[in-house]
């Protein structure tokens, strides 16, 4: 089938939109790529490096309700929240607490599956032919308890997984010390998941892929998008910083700036950027086998090239907050006890947004009512990992085929009915 031509803009140059462009410029589409900073600079950059096909279940899960509020007071727990934000956060949080339940995680994980459940094969795909080829890895992913009442404790997740088609093993403190020596007794119990993968350098993955993009003949603009322009219901062009970038078509991916950008296009957007943190460890003088989700602390330990890095965490603070120490002294802390072994020489940290939607659920797909205009932002935690499937729809969209998959789920009119 024959691509319908576009002169497509992409606001956005993290890991969704960088796919999008490139997934457009292998159709053979006009496309311009555009961010204030540049390919992965941001949370693309920052993330746990981790295609996380089995993290379908939401963080708003049964139980979160009763656990919130000595999550949010207890520097010892994996949330931040400045108490000063506390109003302008309110309004959002009320919605997204509203989804803490069974039927609710169900009801996103079975939704959200069919986005992440192949992101191996996605990100294999996307990079196949390019120099980013390099950085996708296959591996396992790991999560680690205490003991064995920890699993117990977190029966629903992994039964859910099981009935999703994933495949784990339970490992004792025996066979986990075993399968990967260089951790400590802090892990009594771990699950071992298959066919999973990671991104040996993120922020340079994207990089990377941006350039193929660039290849086929892509463009790269470095300005802050300042407005959709539009006359008669269709896109005429993007409005940039003193200028005006003619095009027919653009799509909104700049992650948890995008609320702003989808402001005036009449669409409902309960979204709330979402901080998370890493520390990376350099030169260190031993690597985990896989990724391991450190359960205690919620965040997820990644052999990186040259380093190990340690990402996760929530926290509410918004756009302006300065970095809290409380997330980095927490990730030392856990680190002794997970790997009480380990050395390294040097010590760098980072915090970037993610962009939480109220039901956890991205928007993916045209907004209604303007010829042209296309979303595909509210990833949460699994940005990396559904963003070269997010880019494909989009280019498909764009290009005037159908999605092999139902995105139903993920209409950017959804909270506008």
């Amino acid at each position: 089938m024959t691509s319908i031509p576009r002169n497509v803009a992409v606001i956005g140059a993290g890991i969704v939109g960088v796919s999008t462009a490139l997934w457009l410029a292998r159709e053979g589409q006009q496309v311009t790529l555009v961010d204030r900073a540049g390919p992965g600079e941001a949370t693309s950059f920052g993330n746990a490096g981790l295609l996380a096909s089995a993290a379908t279940l939401p963080v708003p899960g049964p139980g979160l309700l009763r656990k919130a509020p000595r999550m949010a007071l207890d520097p010892r727990e994996p949330l931040y929240l400045r108490m000063r934000h506390l109003p302008a956060l309110a309004p959002w949080l009320f919605r997204y607490l509203r989804h803490a339940s069974a039927e609710a995680a169900r009801k996103r994980a079975d939704a959200i599956l069919p986005l992440i459940g192949d992101s191996l094969a996605d990100h294999q795909a996307l990079a196949s032919g390019t120099p980013a080829e390099k950085y996708v890895l296959p591996c396992d992913y790991v999560y680690g308890y205490a003991d064995r009442s920890g699993f117990e404790a977190d029966r629903f997740s992994w039964d859910l997984r099981t009935a999703q088609g994933f495949d784990f093993s339970v490992m004792d403190r025996t066979a986990f010390r075993s399968y990967d020596p260089i951790f400590g007794d802090a892990i009594g119990c771990a699950v071992r998941m298959p066919n999973h993968g990671r991104i040996s350098d993120p922020g340079a993955y994207v990089k990377a892929l941006a350039a193929a993009a660039e290849g086929l003949g892509a463009k790269f603009v470095r300005s802050e998008a300042k407005g959709i322009v539009r006359k008669d219901g269709q896109v005429r062009g993007l409005r940039l910083d003193g200028d005006t970038l003619p095009c027919d078509t653009v799509v909104v991916a700049a992650g948890a700036w995008s609320k702003e950008l989808t402001r005036s296009l009449g669409l409902v957007v309960p979204l709330h950027p979402e901080s998370g943190f890493h520390i990376e460890l350099w030169d260190p003088s031993q690597t985990p086998r896989a990724p391991l989700m450190f359960a205690a602390g919620k965040f997820v330990i990644t052999p990186m090239e040259g380093r190990i890095r340690l990402a996760g965490m929530v926290g509410y603070g918004g756009f302006d907050a300065p970095p809290p120490e409380a997330p980095y002294r927490m990730f030392l802390r856990h680190l002794k006890k997970a790997l009480p072994g380990l050395e390294w020489k040097e010590t760098t940290r980072w915090m970037g947004h993610r962009p939480a939607m109220a039901d956890s659920l991205p928007m993916i797909g045209p907004v209604p009512g303007i010829s042209g205009v296309y979303t595909g932002f509210g990833h949460d935690h699994v940005g990396l990992t559904a963003g070269p499937k997010t880019g494909r729809i989009l280019a498909q969209m764009i290009s005037g085929r159908r999605p092999n998959i139902d995105v139903g789920p993920f209409a950017p009119e959804r909270f506008s009915c």
